[in-house]
């Protein structure tokens, strides 16, 4: 394909969809069965939706959001609202009430299109409250729209209805009318340092962005792909490469039913590209570790050979005849059947959003799983670089796509220059002009570049951590350790300006269970009173301080009560803490640990 060439998303679909007409190209659960949409038939609904949107009074440049799990009606609103003209914003299903205000008032939003009637319920109380909404679309059945809301409300088929008050089939002619530098999307950044920015997306940094990934991935040989799609459509990482790079691949896109059945799903759908954030591959680490212990025997003996030694492979070790044939044949008693477990047809994890521990990697890696460790943000559309797959070194973000030109500038900050850039924030140019300034996007994140290109992301710019001695120190590094013990499932560091780090711990739901099931109570910080409690801790702690230098030693911590989450707002959707509002919640308990 010539990404060059391409105008806009919107004629890269129709296009697309013209040469693969009637083969499958979107599925989804129903009834316990996968059944499909072809290319044919979802072209046909984004026409119509496109012209209905049109005949519901969109006019070019106008602001639709869309509140929706992933699913096809999400792409095909994507889709036509970019062919009529408009530009897409999506938000998060997480989002409550008052986070759907803001991104409505914020972007000046005409309409907003909700899926379920939970999600459609809390979009029309939002919508109430702006008075730039005039439409709400539901994609299921809805029944309880309020009178006289001010807004019109359509039903999926009703919005695809419109379409008839519109003459002819002008669906290209208009879509053609967007230029590669307009606007398509404007993302609203996760909101992990305050209030959330609207980023400002254009058809030709996304373009640029599936050009790069197409670039890397061609090493491993492209053909039929089958992607599952289950992290947010609302994320710039899954708008770009689980839907708009699928649609360059022509390849298949299955919607995960959740991630509660995202083991299964992997299994039935066998993908052959998925990308995930770090979170993932840390429960998939610790779900297979616990079953490799519950099996115990020869089976947990060959597992950790197969580890040993694909790690030994992996860093190019010497291995002695004996080891070498029981590495091949260890490739078919352990590693295939891992495999299989990823559907057996497997041919890259990406991982982006967050960075991944590089023991975490080293792990897949050695059992024979292609992961690849990449990094970006929304600004960039947001992959910036990504490990190619015939020169994986995990403990980096690899090299910058093709298209993208970084530098590291004089205080350590990553710099980024490119099309995948955005064209700024959303209404607001003062932060625009601090963040894009002579052509470079400043990143905000600290890294430093090998002679050959290779990044490594050391952290966030804001985000370090400066103790009483001076010493940087970076906190994610500490967290990533700490998140690697088997006891712990969130974690995070404390210091600035402080003697040492202490920590809040979140512990797996089984080792809270049980001790609050022992000790007959709930209260988490009467608990950590008890002597065998705090030894579970405090000796998963030393493993993990035994791997960190003086100063990143946690030499405190405080138990958390319940996992930071996007619900209580202690998780953005995509699953990065809000240090901020964390700080704010336990402040004054952490402040507590340096007066003991």
């Amino acid at each position: 394909m010539n990404y060059q060439s391409l105008q806009n998303l919107a004629l890269l679909f129709l296009d697309q969809a013209e040469r693969f007409q009637k083969k499958p190209f979107l599925w989804t659960k129903r009834n316990k069965k996968w059944t499909s949409m072809s290319w044919q038939d979802t072209a046909d609904q984004v026409k119509r939706l496109s012209r209905g949107l049109r005949a519901m009074g969109l006019q070019e440049g106008d602001r639709v959001v869309i509140l929706s799990e992933n699913r096809p009606e999400w792409l095909i609103m994507d889709i036509a609202t970019i062919a009529a003209g408009g530009i897409t914003v999506p938000a998060y299903t997480t989002h409550t009430i008052d986070d759907l205000i803001y991104v409505i008032d914020n972007s000046g939003a005409v309409g907003i299109v909700a899926s379920t009637p939970k999600l459609t319920e809390r979009a029309m109380a939002a919508a109430k409250q702006c008075p730039c909404c005039h439409f709400v679309v539901h994609m299921e059945d809805f029944h309880d729209a309020p009178e006289d809301p001010g807004f019109h409300v359509y039903g999926w088929q009703e919005a695809l209805d419109q379409s008839k008050r519109l003459a002819g089939d002008d669906v290209r002619e208009v879509a053609a009318r967007r230029k590669r530098t307009d606007t398509a999307a404007i993302i609203y950044t996760s909101g992990t340092g305050g209030a959330p920015k609207g980023v400002m997306l254009s058809s030709g940094s996304i373009i640029a962005n599936v050009m790069g990934a197409h670039d890397v991935l061609e090493e491993i040989g492209l053909g039929d792909e089958i992607f599952l799609s289950f992290l947010p459509l609302s994320h710039a990482y899954e708008h770009t490469g689980g839907q708009f790079f699928p649609i360059a691949l022509g390849a298949q896109i299955y919607y995960a039913e959740g991630v509660e059945k995202l083991a299964e799903n992997i299994t039935e759908v066998r993908p052959t590209i998925m990308t995930a954030v770090p979170r993932l591959y840390e429960a998939l680490h610790l779900k297979i570790v616990k079953g490799v212990e519950k099996a115990g025997g020869k089976k947990a003996e060959l597992f950790q050979d197969a580890v040993t030694l694909g790690l030994k492979r992996l860093d190019d070790e010497p291995m002695s005849f004996g080891e070498r044939t029981k590495n091949l044949l260890l490739d078919v008693l352990v590693r295939r059947k891992v495999q299989k477990r990823f559907g057996g047809r497997l041919k890259a994890f990406v991982s982006g959003g967050a960075p991944l521990n590089p023991e975490i990697g080293r792990f897949f890696l050695a059992l024979g799983i292609r992961l690849l460790q990449g990094y970006g943000q929304t600004e960039a559309s947001p992959v910036i670089a990504v490990n190619r797959p015939h020169d994986i070194r995990i403990e980096t973000v690899g090299n910058p796509l093709k298209g993208v030109t970084c530098r590291i500038a004089d205080d350590g900050e990553l710099l980024v220059q490119g099309e995948c850039v955005m064209n700024g924030y959303w209404a607001n140019p003062e932060t625009t002009a601090q963040t894009i300034r002579n052509g470079w996007l400043h990143t905000g994140d600290i890294a430093t570049m090998s002679d050959d290109g290779f990044i490594t992301i050391t952290d966030r710019k804001k985000d370090i951590i400066v103790n009483s001695g001076g010493d940087n120190i970076s906190p994610q590094k500490v967290e990533g350790y700490l998140n690697l013990q088997p006891e712990f499932s969130q974690s995070m560091v404390y210091g600035d300006r402080k003697p040492y780090l202490v920590a809040l711990l979140v512990l797996e739901d089984g080792i809270l269970d049980e001790h609050k099931k022992r000790l007959g109570t709930d209260d988490v910080a009467a608990m950590t009173d008890d002597k065998d409690f705090r030894k579970v801790i405090t000796t998963a702690l030393e493993r993990a301080n035994a791997r960190l230098s003086t100063i990143e030693k946690v030499r405190k911590f405080i138990v958390v009560p319940e996992p930071f989450s996007p619900e209580n707002d202690m998780l953005t959707p995509t699953l990065k803490i809000r240090r901020h509002v964390i700080r704010s919640n336990y402040g004054l308990e952490l402040e507590k640990l340096y007066q003991r």
